[in-house]
């Protein structure tokens, strides 16, 4: 595997590293698969096994609000299970998932699966979830991970006890794995306005129940206690060993999130694993039904219907709105999930780990600064097929990729048109034509999502594949196919097959061209500039042949002050806290040669813009820090709202958020390998709570 590439040093100092569509065709390099498990991708059949569309989970009960809304009261726990995600034939895989585990009608689904089944909320009225952990066996003892836990980062640490949980530890030697019971804390990506009770918060992790967990073992995250006793007092909730309960009031607009584990420094690992679902906020003065028909002045109507509560499972109805997440993994021959087991499918390093390296935080043993997986899954299978019809369709695609932007190229599809109507944010200012002013290319950062029309009308019949045109190695920007190396075109190249049949009626749907979408009020203006880094720490190492090798020790976040950055951990005090209400534009300056999708977490944002940074003669980023003055706008597809942004290398990006729930919070980095070894940072709204930790 190649290791960083620096986009700087190749761009040179004048030019924006925004990503650009490739107009035509481009050349492929020559390319070797990329380093897996012991599964050969060119082994695995394409299109043999039907996209898994996700039903919708089961409600357990409603919580009755004398004077306010009812709530939607949902019990889901995570546990271990058999899947077959690789086609018919080969071996199934052990993964981790959601799943009810209570339903108040009969008909409902008590299915663990990985993706999870979609939690369908209604605009403003709460949702009340009760999130087990379930990772035992049989026998009642606790499950050992899927993958292997690196020990050396900052991370949950249960051995470490009531005192030094959430930490870092000490060690006299390199360790091994950790083998012990795992941690889970769930969040939903993208909720507003959720208190910090429910956010998922990475230090307010629980163990599951489980009867062989050493007594010395912490079995809660440092923030636990605290938000138990919160959320009893804000809203009546009980937590106790194993579980937690969260609840979500559903004030977003209308919008495609998700959500899935945020483990502190086990994010990647957890995800990996299986963990992951659909959450969709349905309603509202910003709804589907506000969209309007600019030609008559009437509702529009958009491509449905969508998996609905208590539906066949197999489904007995054709759905013409579809969830679609994409994932890269890589398999051994058994089955089972590869993931690497030490520093060196990365980038050739051996050492020294840690605690034998000349500086502080030197190498850590087994963490991957990125990692790609050689093999495409969607909705849990690898290289499914879809069967549409000759008429339009709604995807709401989710990039849950580990460190993978994709560029979703449509351009294979003869006819095709392809319209984007929505962000993670909900509805954008204006429907965005990606077949004519985009190439029929959708790039998607991790954890990206883009709510798109497809219109499959004058596409002939037969199958026609969707591709991809992200790189097999770190993002920077640029031209796919000159800039970068597209993906491998016989695997990572290729997402799923669309199997186009005759329309079986007329399709009643409104043409994109002609779709007014809800109008977008604006935040107040900003009070607070806040200048903020995002930094690459390196470090010399050894290959197996003992030359020289640098690289990733860890990625940071900082701030910026005149000009220079300074580097702050996880564990260092809080330094970005926002007054209650206050509105902030945030600046994020990429200093490294990733582009990184960041996420702040309790808010939406509008993208104000971006402007390239000076380079030094060595291609980085110069101190102190100079703009070059080459601005450039939002893209039309980040227009409205939006909860994950792309950073480029050499730019600064610019954000505008409001922030009214006070709390405890996190931002950082979605390439999960990145936010799991300190590019994760928290921050605050409002004052210190008193008796936080």
């Amino acid at each position: 595997m190649l290791s960083r590439r620096s986009f700087l040093k190749l761009s040179g100092a004048g030019m924006l590293s925004l990503y650009v569509v490739s107009r035509g065709r481009f050349t492929l390099l020559a390319q070797a698969q990329i380093p897996g498990g012991t599964l050969d991708p060119g082994s695995v059949l394409k299109y043999q096994t039907p996209l898994l569309i996700p039903p919708v989970m089961p409600v357990a009960g409603t919580i009755k609000q004398s004077g306010g809304q009812n709530i939607d009261y949902y019990e889901i726990s995570v546990r271990q299970f058999m899947q077959q995600i690789l086609p018919a034939g080969l071996p199934p895989t052990t993964v981790w998932g959601y799943g009810a585990v209570a339903a108040a009608d009969k008909r409902g689904l008590l299915l663990h699966n990985a993706p999870s089944l979609t939690i369908e909320a209604k605009w403003s009225r709460p949702v009340r979830v009760k999130w087990i952990n379930e990772l035992v066996g049989a026998n009642g003892d606790y499950l050992s991970h899927l993958l292997p836990v690196d020990p050396t980062l900052h991370w949950a640490n249960p051995p470490g006890g009531s005192t030094d949980r959430d930490t870092r530890p000490i060690f006299e030697s390199t360790p091994e794995r950790y083998t012990g019971p795992v941690p889970m804390v769930t969040h939903v990506h993208g909720a507003v306005g959720v208190g910090d009770d429910s956010d998922g918060y990475a230090e307010a992790w629980y163990l599951p129940v489980a009867n062989n967990i050493p007594g010395d073992y912490a079995t809660v995250g440092t923030w636990y206690d605290f938000f138990a006793g919160k959320a009893a007092a804000s809203y009546g909730a009980i937590w106790g060993p194993g579980f937690a309960t969260f609840q979500y009031p559903n004030m977003n607009r209308a919008s495609t999130i998700w959500y899935h584990d945020h483990t502190l420094g086990m994010t990647r690992l957890n995800v990996y694993a299986g963990p992951a679902g659909f959450y969709l906020i349905r309603g509202g003065p910003e709804g589907d039904t506000a969209v309007l028909d600019s030609r008559f002045g009437t509702p529009a109507v958009l491509p449905g219907p969508a998996p609905k509560a208590n539906d066949k499972f197999p489904p007995n109805k054709t759905y013409y709105e579809i969830p679609i997440a994409i994932q890269d993994r890589a398999f051994n021959e058994d089955g089972l999930l590869f993931y690497p087991n030490s520093r060196e499918l990365f980038d050739d390093i051996v050492g020294p780990f840690i605690p034998f390296g000349t500086m502080p935080e030197e190498f850590s043993p087994i963490w991957n600064p990125e990692f790609f997986g050689n093999m495409i899954m969607v909705n849990g299978n690898t290289w499914p097929f879809q069967t549409v019809e000759k008429r339009r369709y709604r995807f709401r695609f989710l990039n849950g990729c580990q460190s993978r932007f994709l560029i979703l190229d449509f351009s294979q599809i003869p006819g095709v048109e392809v319209w984007q109507i929505g962000n993670e944010g909900g509805f954008l200012a204006a429907p965005v034509n990606i077949t004519a002013n985009h190439g029929n290319q959708l790039l998607m950062g991790l954890a990206e999502r883009a709510d798109v029309i497809v219109d499959f009308t004058n596409v002939p019949v037969g199958n026609h594949v969707l591709g991809n045109l992200g790189p097999d190695e770190p993002f920077g920007g640029g031209i796919p196919g000159v800039d970068f190396t597209v993906a491998h075109p016989d695997s990572t190249g290729q997402i799923l097959q669309f199997n186009v049949v005759p329309a079986l009626g007329p399709d009643p749907t409104t043409p994109p061209m002609f779709l007014q979408l809800p109008a977008i009020l604006p935040l107040p203006v900003e009070t607070i500039i806040r200048p903020l880094a995002l930094i690459e720490k390196m470090g010399m190492g050894f290959d197996e042949e003992n030359n020289p090798i640098e690289g990733p020790v860890e990625a940071l976040l900082g701030t910026v002050g005149d000009g220079v950055w300074t580097e702050y951990k996880w564990m260092d005090p809080v330094t970005e806290n926002p007054a209650l209400g206050a509105t902030e534009i945030w600046e994020f300056y990429n200093t490294t040669g990733d582009a990184h999708p960041m996420h702040v977490h309790e808010v939406v944002f509008e993208v104000v813009n971006r402007e390239g940074l000076a380079l030094d003669e060595n291609g980085d980023v110069a101190q102190p820090v100079q703009l070059n003055g080459i601005i450039t706008p939002p893209e039309p597809w980040e227009t409205g709202f939006k909860d994950t942004i792309i950073a480029y290398p050499g730019q600064v990006t610019r954000i505008r958020a409001q922030f009214n729930t006070p709390g405890q919070f996190v931002w950082h980095c979605h390439i999960v390998e990145h936010e799991d070894n300190e590019m994760m940072r928290p921050y605050r709204i409002g004052p210190e709570q008193p008796g936080q930790p």
